[in-house]
């Protein structure tokens, strides 16, 4: 590995220490190098806060002069909530810049760079830049569309059950795998379910971990069927949002807003529109949803094509029996060519489970 990946790969680490934390902005680690010494470092802990630069110039102080700067992100040129990174490693009298990968805000996209290279300073892109956007997945998205990236989750045995025929379902996967899913959660702004599992399971939907973060809680039910002494309207512990379509009851919404819940009717005739929901998160500032509903919220997500990605944990478990629900239903596909194909994957061991992750290609788009 070249000094630059060495730098650079530790840059991307202090980066993805802050996962969970930065959104809607996006993770961003930095490291100062002079004289062959890590002078400084940082990582963007926070939207609202300094950037990672700032983080390490502070910590480099005069040792920055004449050093080089690696950064995972181009360095910002504009006037936010902060000021601008390529301005300040101008000032900093760094000699040298080295980027993962461009920023894909159209306010930045190489204004940052253009700043540095104006001020002569030799600047350096490409450096492990797909690492870099692969960690950013959610912002480069949520950036340009203004919609969240949206990860379908699901757990099941090898045959793809999520409960016996009588509904039992707890528990599919192990231990390890049910922390990995809450590691997830804190990863996530929005967590969405239908209102079938609310009423089969009233589960909180929150991060059980130490200093997670619980994410906002979206509920599809299109006739306002939700008990109302369901945990996620009861118990405080996070911000729950319910989208219905054009057939919800009046009165129970007035009942579920006195209980501060926030109900948002769609244009849904009969279902739940999933385009109108995704459109309206995003309007919102939330760049990220974890989708973990049964078999009908996950078909109607991906039959729209707004589902990102997909995180599937398989247990090594048979249930079987032609009633017992599976994670995906909906119409299906008539012929195998119309199945949505995965790319990208990668399948990893989580305690007994396998966790398999894709990214859905979805065939035939116009776009």
């Amino acid at each position: 590995m070249t000094n630059h990946k060495f730098y650079m790969d530790l840059a991307l680490k202090n980066a993805r220490s802050m996962k969970g934390q930065t959104d809607p902005n996006p993770l961003v680690g930095s490291v100062i190098v002079n004289h062959n010494r890590i002078v400084g470092f940082g990582a963007h802990m926070k939207a609202g806060e300094p950037h990672a630069e700032i983080h390490a110039l502070r910590m480099a102080g005069e040792q920055a002069k004449g050093g080089t700067i690696y950064v995972t992100l181009e360095p910002c040129s504009h006037y936010g909530r902060t000021g601008p990174c390529a301005l300040a490693i101008v000032e900093a009298g760094l000699n040298k810049v080295v980027i993962a990968t461009l920023d894909p805000n159209p306010i930045v996209a190489g204004n940052g760079v253009k700043i540095l290279r104006d001020a002569g300073i030799e600047v350096e892109v490409g450096i492990l830049e797909e690492e870099s956007r692969k960690m950013n997945e959610v912002f480069n998205k949520f950036i340009v569309t203004k919609e969240p990236f949206m990860t379908m989750k699901a757990a099941s045995t090898l045959d793809g059950k999520i409960a016996t025929y009588t509904g039992d379902s707890k528990w599919i996967t192990s231990t390890e795998a049910r922390h990995d899913v809450h590691v997830l959660r804190n990863e996530h702004m929005a967590i969405m379910v239908g209102v079938n599992t609310v009423i089969a399971d009233d589960p909180e939907l929150t991060t059980r971990i130490p200093n997670g973060r619980n994410p906002i809680r979206i509920i599809m039910d299109s006739t306002l069927r939700i008990p109302m002494d369901a945990k996620v309207l009861n118990d405080g512990q996070a911000k729950t949002i319910i989208f219905t379509s054009e057939k919800y009851d009046i009165e129970k919404r007035s009942a579920l807003e006195t209980l501060g819940v926030e109900v948002i009717p769609t244009t849904g005739a009969v279902h739940t529109e999933p385009k109108e929901v995704v459109r309206i998160l995003g309007e919102r500032g939330i760049s990220s949803v974890l989708i973990e509903g049964g078999g009908s919220i996950h078909s109607a997500f991906l039959e729209n094509r707004l589902v990102d990605k997909v995180v599937h944990y398989f247990a090594p478990k048979l249930i079987g029996g032609q009633f017992a629900p599976t994670f995906l239903e909906g119409a299906g596909a008539a012929l195998m060519k119309e199945a949505i194909q995965l790319k990208n994957v990668a399948v990893t061991q989580v305690g007994p489970d396998f966790k398999f992750v894709g990214y859905p290609e979805y065939t035939g788009d116009e776009e």
